[in-house]
């Protein structure tokens, strides 16, 4: 489907992104934030990516913000400073519409453009249809950590995927 745009990120766009997260914070082990994060948290973390020139990308259907993603750096110390890890994070809605494809194929372009020349997947091990769009991109497994994350009452394993950029 082509219902949906991709552009950069704008100030404007925190709200949305943070109500998207908080799904996911509340819902999911998607993500081992086990409070969610406020605006004034979210505009933090977006203005640090957005002052590295770290790739920022967001989908939008007839205006509104549907899905968003980045890169930035996997680890913070400065050998790493060519490795990222990646994030995308879409409205439950928005979900099966090609719109996480698409937001990887363009995070991909921009994250060489930027400089990195790896990616790093971390993903919760349960979520199968992240890990599978990742392998479709040619990911490969290159690690998996068991009861790492403690959320909703038990442990879940994480696996980390790579993609030479």
């Amino acid at each position: 489907m082509s219902d949906f745009t991709l552009r950069s990120f704008r100030w404007a766009d925190v709200p949305a992104i943070t109500a998207i997260y908080n799904h996911y914070v509340e819902h999911t082990a998607i993500t081992f934030d086990t409070e969610m994060p406020g605006e004034p948290a979210m505009a933090e973390k977006f203005g640090h990516l957005l002052e590295l020139g770290h790739p920022l990308i967001v989908a939008e259907i007839a205006g509104k913000l549907v899905g968003y993603a980045y890169a930035s750096f996997y680890r913070p110390r400065a050998a790493y400073r060519f490795t990222c890890e990646d994030s995308i994070y879409l409205h439950p809605d928005a979900k099966g519409r090609g719109i996480g494809k698409a937001l990887l194929t363009e995070l991909l372009a921009q994250s060489k453009a930027f400089g990195f020349k790896q990616m790093i997947a971390v993903i919760t091990a349960e979520t199968t249809n992240s890990i599978v769009i990742h392998e479709k991109f040619g990911f490969r497994h290159v690690g998996r950590y068991e009861a790492v994350g403690y959320k909703f009452d038990r442990w879940h394993d994480i696996v980390h995927l790579q993609l030479a950029l």
